[in-house]
Parts: structure tokens; sequence; C-alpha cells
């Protein structure tokens, strides 16, 4: 029964935290037993059983559960197989939101090795616009998890197929993102490249294109400036923030905190 599964997989967190407490005791049960059933579920025919399986691979990998070995051998494998051209429309769908939210949690060079050539893939799949609408929406992230050398020689040239996609929603993704994008970019990259792209975003035909690319401007801008004397810098959860200088810190010490954030255009709702 469907249910079964579903319930099975969550419960597959606990117990793993469980072995790995005590590990002494079982020391290759994890990987003996449950990772193998983790990957299985993965293309389960049913959807919920498949929902449970990726939200439990995201905590094992958030909680550090899995071994290097098995990610790229066990994970990456079937999540590149379930993301081909010839897949089947709805697990292609599943598996490159996978790959774009474990990307933050992997190693920078597995993401770049193993799942970067096919996420550029994905940026131009012709097929299904829902695939690239993921891949611009979690750009800013995938650039972040490679660095600024693979960003500006694979990652680019595909944003800007993106940014002048045919349909509007994939090029409001972009805009919502641009600031996270710039931020991975040396400051040539974001002058010569990036500015006219962006540019081009603020003047688009679309109005919902035109507003989210004016709600970036600021945070876009941000990201021309020295860090070291601006104090800007990017949190964990994706926002840009602003930290004052010490010697304002010190002078305004009786006053409220003059600290500003700036929600970064990556995580702005659509």
């Amino acid at each position: 029964e469907p249910t079964v599964r579903t319930e099975l997989m969550e419960q597959i967190p606990p117990i793993a935290i469980f072995l790995q407490e005590s590990r002494p005791k079982f020391p290759t049960a994890f990987f003996e037993y449950l990772m193998p059933i983790v990957v299985r579920y993965l293309t389960d025919v049913n959807n919920q059983v498949r929902k449970a399986g990726q939200e439990a691979l995201l905590i094992l990998l958030e909680q550090d559960l899995i071994a290097q070995s098995d990610i790229e051998n066990k994970v990456c494998p079937i999540l590149l197989d379930l993301s081909a051209p010839d897949s089947d429309d709805e697990y292609k769908v599943e598996a490159v939101n996978i790959i774009c939210k474990m990307a933050s949690m992997l190693s920078r060079t597995t993401v770049e090795h193993m799942l970067l050539p096919r996420f550029c893939e994905l940026c131009s799949d012709g097929k299904l616009f829902q695939v690239r609408k993921i891949c611009a929406a979690n750009f800013g992230d995938i650039c972040n998890a490679v660095g600024q050398e693979a960003t500006e020689r694979l990652l680019i040239p595909k944003f800007f197929e993106l940014c002048s996609d045919s349909v509007w929603g994939m090029r409001k993704a972009c805009a919502e993102c641009f600031m996270a994008v710039s931020y991975t970019t040396s400051p040539e990259v974001r002058r010569s490249k990036l500015s006219p792209l962006f540019i081009s975003l603020i003047s688009d035909t679309c109005r919902w294109v035109r507003q989210a690319a004016f709600q970036s401007l600021g945070p876009f801008i941000s990201t021309f400036a020295n860090p070291s004397s601006a104090g800007l810098y990017i949190r964990e959860d994706g926002t840009l923030s602003i930290r004052p200088s010490t010697q304002d810190v010190n002078s305004n010490s009786c006053q409220p905190s003059n600290n500003i954030t700036l929600m970064s255009s990556s995580t702005s709702a659509t």
C-alpha cells in the first residue's frame, strides 16, 4: 500500500539519526538497509511515496548522514537518470527540483562534475517550461554552489538564454535571482555582461518582469560595492545585509541598531 511506504519514508531520517548515534553497535546498517530503500523510492510509481522519499533524502543530506561515496555512486546517478531528456515529464520535474535543492548541501567538486552539466542541459529544455522555470528560480543557488569560475564559464551563457526566454515567468524568475547571480561573478562580468542584461529586463515588455527587475535593482547595484568598505554581505538565509562600521556602532551605542536587511532577489516571493 502506498500509504505504508509513505509512512516508512517518514521514519527513515529519525532511524538514520539513531543509527548514527549508535554507530559502534550498527556500523553499516544505514548503508546496507536504509540507503537502498531511499534510492528505490525516488522512482516509486506513487507520487506521495516519491515526495516522501525526496523529503527524506534532503533531510539526510542536511544532517550529513549520507557518505560522499553513496552520494556520488547512488544518489546522483538516479537523479541523472530521472532528469535525462527521454525521462517521464513528472519524474524530470521532480528530479531537477531535487538537484537544485541538494546543490547547496554537496561539495563543490561533486556539484560541478556530476550535476552541473545536466543542470545546463535542463536550462535549455525545450519540451517542459516547468523545468526551465525551476532552473531559473534556483539559478543563484547553483552559481553559489559552484563558484565564480564555473559560473562565468558555463552558467552565464545559460542565464542569458533564460533571461530572453519566450515565457515571461522565466524572465521574471531571472530578475528575482539576479543579485545572487551577480554576487558570484567578477566585477568585470557584472559591468560588461550583467549590467546590459539587467537593462533588458528592466525594459521588458511584460510589466511583471519589469516590476521584479525594479525590486532587484537595489540589491543588484549593491553587488558593485566593495564589501570591505560598504559592509555588505550575504547571510546564509539568502538575505543581503549591511553591517555598520565599528565607528558607527561606537558612536551610536545608545541608539537602536541601524542594520538594514534587504531580501535577496533569489528568496523573494514569486
